[in-house]
């Protein structure tokens, strides 16, 4: 099971993160190479606890939903998604927040189990994590941006 750790350092407060981590809209702009919208559930403002959103977007040519719930939630220091359907077999993403001096560590810890057993344990070696990763940084570069007022 690949797991996907990253620690982004933000210029704002906690609470500031916090809500831009869990905003629908800033998340839609985060993934515009995607096309990623969302359809169903909660489709705009701040998810919260035991709400679920249903995400359609394009990966690797294919169109695909998810839908993923708020299971846990400590405001401002924590909250989890988890998958309820989608093309992963299960994912769970862990968003940890910690005040530090000036600013904000954000810690995502991103666990997720591919489909189709031992091809898609080939294709987590080969792609899938990489690319998982790589849409994780992007989503925290943009709300990098936008917590630290710098939306150019």
């Amino acid at each position: 099971m690949p797991i996907i750790r990253l620690e982004t350092f933000i210029e704002a407060s906690q609470e500031t993160v916090f809500d831009l981590s869990r905003d629908i809209d800033l998340h839609q702009v985060s993934t515009v190479q995607t096309n990623e919208k969302a359809v169903a559930g909660k489709t705009s403002g701040l998810i919260g606890l035991n709400e679920s959103v249903t995400w359609e977007a394009r990966h690797f040519g294919i169109l695909q939903r998810l839908t993923s719930k708020i299971t846990k939630m400590e405001s401002p220091d924590y909250f989890v998604d988890e998958m309820v359907s989608g093309a992963f077999k299960s994912f769970r993403h862990e968003h940890i927040f910690e005040a530090k001096g000036k600013g904000t560590l954000m810690t995502d810890i991103f666990t997720y189990v591919s489909p189709v057993g031992v091809i898609g344990k080939l294709a987590d070696g080969l792609f899938l994590r990489d690319y998982m990763k790589e849409l994780l940084v992007q989503r925290n570069e943009v709300i990098k941006k936008y917590a630290e007022g710098k939306k150019s």
